[in-house]
């Protein structure tokens, strides 16, 4: 249902862990996600701790459906001095490919506990469904 855009997209996330880079608007660091199917609908589960939701940006064009968000410092007063400090900071990216089978007018976005889940439905046309076969007395009521 999905396909990543860059196969090299997780050595570059790998490197900004170990490096302890921040991503930055022109080469943002990639959120890590869940995908999975749950019935009728396709869902993707985005880390987003510490993040508000106002900056938080979804947008499908097409097919490519693309989550960027930014994680700003936290505000200290001026008695404050920093100890440790190890969780990223910066802007985080992710794109990905949807199937043309999923309904991307009616995607659903909930944020909670740090979570930015968003839910695809299946698009009707995807779907199984049973095709009947006509016998005898169809083909009649039809030509007659």
């Amino acid at each position: 249902m999905l396909m990543r855009t860059d196969p090299f997209r997780e050595m570059d996330r790998i490197v900004q862990q170990l490096s302890g880079t921040s991503g930055t608007w022109s080469k943002p660091s990639v959120m890590p996600m869940d995908a999975y199917r749950d019935g009728d609908a396709y869902v993707i589960a985005f880390d987003l701790p510490g993040v508000s939701t106002e900056a938080i940006d979804i947008d499908v064009e097409r097919n490519m459906l693309t989550v960027k968000a930014e994680r700003r410092p936290v505000e200290k007063s001026d008695g404050v001095q920093m100890e440790l400090s190890e969780r990223p900071l910066g802007v985080f990216s992710r794109q990905v490919m949807l199937a043309d089978t999923l309904d991307t007018e009616h995607i659903e976005a909930d944020y909670d506990a740090g979570v930015l889940t968003l839910r695809i439905p299946i698009a009707e046309r995807a779907k199984p469904r049973k095709i009947a076969i006509g016998g005898e007395a169809d083909r009649k009521q039809i030509s007659g």
